[in-house]
């Protein structure tokens, strides 16, 4: 896969009359480190908009400070609570819902506070799992909206879907899984968009992951936001994905 692959699969959406569309969520904000600092100065001079999953029972006030970025409920705490063969969840089966729904409306309300004006009703899960008889109950801790990682499914009513599709790092590792295997994977859900086999509507979304970025994942997203918008893309906001009510 090459940079090339992707400008003639965004000319071949132009060609259709349709515009390719991407959205940038970050997950595991708490703290205005110097990598958030860094991501939030490339969505600012790129014009690409960033949605910034916060854990609100470790954000610190100082993150929110002039904060130019939409904000995402990451959970609660992002504690790991699977049961023995269990892959790693914050809302393991075990959990009733009804505790589970608790825990969630206490850290929307901190993080709302926090954020203010910044703060969007979704809930990015941490590790993108979430218990699929939980987002049905989302709107009654106050949350309208959902992000996990792959094509989505039939959504449920009240509750907005809009995951992400290209996780740039790779987990054996945890480092950047390269260029070419990025580019593909963003290849392979616009594909499937142009041809119907995915949801058309369903922005492509890219997760990142700022404190496990090195030198060559900046430079490789600033190549990304730069071409992509070059080559007629456009960039969502995730206020625009994510209506405050579904």
């Amino acid at each position: 896969m090459s940079w090339e692959a992707l400008d003639e699969e965004i000319a071949r959406w132009r060609d259709a009359g349709r515009t390719v569309d991407f959205w940038w969520r970050d997950d595991d904000a708490v703290a205005l480190s110097s990598p958030v600092q860094q991501l939030l100065k490339l969505s600012s001079t790129s014009g690409v908009p960033l949605a910034l999953a916060v854990i609100p029972l470790g954000a610190a006030p100082a993150l929110f400070e002039e904060l130019r970025a939409s904000v995402l409920l990451h959970g609660t705490d992002h504690r790991n609570r699977a049961a023995a063969g269990e892959k790693k969840t914050e809302f393991p089966s075990y959990e009733p819902d009804s505790e589970a729904l608790a825990r969630l409306a206490a850290a929307r309300e901190r993080l709302e506070q926090l954020a203010g004006a910044s703060f969007l009703a979704v809930l990015a899960p941490p590790w993108n799992r979430f218990k699929r008889s939980l987002v049905a109950r989302l709107p009654e801790c106050g949350l309208h909206g959902i992000s996990g990682f792959g094509p989505r499914q039939t959504g449920e009513q009240g509750v907005a879907q809009v995951n992400t599709h290209v996780d740039i790092i790779d987990w054996k590792s945890r480092r950047f899984m390269g260029e070419e295997a990025a580019l593909r994977a963003a290849l392979k859900h616009l594909s499937a968009r142009r041809n119907g086999s995915a949801d058309t509507l369903e922005t492509t979304g890219w997760l990142t992951h700022h404190e496990l970025h090195d030198a060559p994942t900046w430079v490789f997203l600033e190549r990304l936001f730069e071409r992509t918008r070059a080559s007629g893309a456009r960039w969502a906001d995730a206020k625009g994905l994510f209506p405050s009510r579904a």
